[in-house]
C-alpha cells in the first residue's frame, strides 16, 4: 500500500520526501525531542540517511513499516508517527511532534489517526506503545487514545548513554469503538 496519505482533524500524515530535510532535522535534532525517543539526537547527515531509510522501506514488498510525516494542514512537516508491524496483527506506535508545535494536541489526533488505519486498512488487532515513565505528555495521549497500561519494562532503551525503562501501554481492536473521536477518519 503506497503511497499512504491520512487525514486527522488537525493534521495529515504522507510519505516522507527528500525535501523534509530541514523539517526531520528540526526534529530529530532537537534533544528537547530526542529525550523521548529511542534515539539520541542526530546531524544533517543522519537525518538525511533516516529519510532515505524510510523511503526505502516504503516501497518494500511486503510492508513492514509506516513511518508517515505528520503535516499541518499547509503540507509543513510537523512531525512523524510510526507503526511498526510486529507480530500477527500487531504493530508498536511511535510519534514525535516538532518542540515548538506542543500542547496543540497534535500528537493526539496523528497517533488517534494512525490507529484508525491500522486497524481499519491494515487489520491490525493489537498496537503497543513504549513510552519513558517521565513522559507525563505521552502517557497522557496513550490514555486519552484509550490504550491500557500494560506493564513496566526495565532497561528497555539505551539512550545518551544510559539505560532508560519503559512504560507499555496498548489498545486492541474490539476496544476503540468504546473511545471517542475514533470515527470520521478517512484516507
Amino acid at each position: 500500500m503506497h503511497p499512504v496519505n491520512l487525514t486527522g482533524h488537525a493534521v495529515r500524515l504522507r510519505e516522507f520526501r527528500a525535501d523534509d530535510l530541514a523539517d526531520t532535522l528540526a526534529i530529530v535534532g532537537d534533544d528537547r525531542v530526542t529525550r523521548w525517543l529511542s534515539y539520541d539526537s542526530r546531524d544533517e547527515a543522519a537525518a538525511a540517511a533516516m529519510i532515505d531509510g524510510v523511503v526505502t522501506r516504503a516501497h518494500q514488498t511486503p510492508r513492514t513499516e509506516y513511518y508517515l510525516a505528520i503535516t499541518d494542514t499547509d503540507d509543513r512537516m510537523i512531525g512523524f508517527g510510526r507503526l511498526g508491524l510486529s507480530g500477527v496483527q500487531a504493530a508498536k506506535l511511535g510519534y514525535a511532534i516538532r518542540a515548538d508545535h506542543w500542547g496543540h494536541g497534535y500528537a493526539t489526533d496523528a497517533a488517534r489517526t494512525l490507529i484508525t488505519f491500522g486497524f481499519d486498512q491494515l487489520g491490525l488487532h493489537r498496537i503497543t506503545a513504549a513510552i519513558g515513565p517521565e513522559n507525563a505528555a505521552s502517557i497522557a495521549v496513550a490514555k486519552r487514545l484509550g490504550m491500557q497500561y500494560e506493564g513496566h519494562l526495565r532497561d528497555h532503551v539505551y539512550t545518551s548513554g544510559t539505560w532508560r525503562d519503559s512504560l507499555l501501554y496498548s489498545i486492541l481492536t474490539a476496544e476503540r469503538a468504546s473511545i471517542p473521536d475514533f470515527s470520521g477518519q478517512h484516507m
